[in-house]
């Protein structure tokens, strides 16, 4: 009989434990071993067509941490916590970005890169649309959200707090972090580190609709 790798109970009381915290204790950091866990986290978040259209900035400075709280609408997590996670996305992604993706996959997978030709069409048509029916970057953004909500789960299983922040303002990120002459673009932001004793909300019962007004089963 094969074991679960994680109980039931275990993903459930760490979702519930997890809050997006208020307030992060700045002498807690988190350990090296935990980090480049949830680097690699980050790295196997999954991407439609695997693309992986993303960058993600890891910011530990306090410096730095601290010139991104005017951008962050005077949040204080950014500063505060042990690290931030900055999710940007690669603008206008093209032919080359393609190519790059392709290159890789041979040489991960073995093959070569000409048996690839036709997912090559597939792609490029798709990133080719027309802009008035496809807007890249949008896309690009959806998938980030898909590695932010990876990385929120797993730091709860890790007992790592985080806090999600759309209240930033991406293009003074951009430029604090040198971003746009590198072709990417902030489009959210994650606070990782541990909890202070005194944030109130840590307390605060989660508040959730029930199951069965949010959840349909069809037959």
């Amino acid at each position: 009989m094969t074991t679960k790798p994680v109980f039931n109970d275990t993903l459930l009381n760490q979702l519930r434990w997890r809050y997006a915290t208020k307030q992060f204790d700045p002498a807690r950091k988190v350990s090296a071993a935990d980090w480049k866990t949830l680097e690699e986290t980050l790295v196997l978040t999954p991407s439609s067509f695997g693309l992986q259209p993303w960058r993600f900035i890891v910011v530990t400075d306090p410096a730095r941490k601290e010139k991104l709280v005017p951008a962050s609408w005077g949040q204080r997590q950014v500063a505060d916590a042990s690290h931030v996670v900055v999710f940007a996305i690669k603008k206008n992604l093209g032919s080359a970005d393609v190519d790059r993706y392709l290159a890789r996959i041979a040489e991960v997978r073995g093959v070569e890169v000409s048996s690839l030709n036709g997912f090559r069409e597939v792609l490029t048509g798709f990133l080719a649309q027309p802009a008035d029916a496809f807007d890249a970057n949008e896309w690009a953004s959806r998938q980030v959200y898909i590695a932010l909500g990876n990385f929120l789960t797993s730091a709860a299983l890790l007992g790592i707090d985080t806090c999600p922040m759309e209240g930033i303002e991406p293009a003074r990120y951009d430029e604090i972090l040198g971003l746009a002459e590198q072709g990417y673009q902030t489009v959210v932001v994650a606070a990782a580190g541990y909890r202070a004793t005194e944030d109130p909300y840590a307390a605060l019962p989660k508040v959730r609709f029930a199951s069965e007004e949010v959840i349909t089963h069809v037959e």
